[in-house]
């Protein structure tokens, strides 16, 4: 059973058929588009705070914590871009898969018309053997 959010190669080739950063795309893009991270990041804000707003190692501006936070909004926009050219990246191979099995289906249902107009061939043929010889 297939996730649908997993590569297709991943489902057919099995994991070492995507290179490291492409996995490790996934993960980012699959990690931080949850709602555990939004809670582990809230909850993480929300420990700093409380445990620094005594006069700890970062007083009540929370510099480092404005640093931290900065520092990752600054990350966040090019991850962002990375988790996005990887998802065009996994839905362009989707559709040429998906093109391929159209392509395959249209085969198949053009194998089976002939075998249906064959068959309606000879039983049309049967039928005329069978009224002919049967004498009423």
């Amino acid at each position: 059973m297939t996730r649908w959010n997993e590569h297709p190669a991943t489902t057919k080739f099995g994991k070492e058929q995507l290179s490291f950063g492409q996995r490790s795309a996934d993960v980012l893009r699959n990690a931080m588009g949850s709602w555990p991270f939004v809670f582990g990041a809230l909850a993480f804000l929300a420990v700093w705070m409380y445990f620094n707003s005594d006069g700890a190692f970062d007083p009540f501006p929370f510099i480092l914590l404005n640093l931290i936070l900065s520092c990752i909004a600054a990350l966040q926009g090019a991850i962002l871009l990375i988790a996005a050219k990887r998802e065009d990246q996994i839905n362009s191979e989707l559709a040429i898969h998906t093109f391929q099995i159209d392509q395959e289906n249209l085969e198949l249902t053009r194998q089976v018309h002939e075998l249906s107009l064959k068959i309606e061939k000879l039983t049309n043929e049967v039928h005329k053997a069978v009224t002919k010889s049967d004498p009423k």
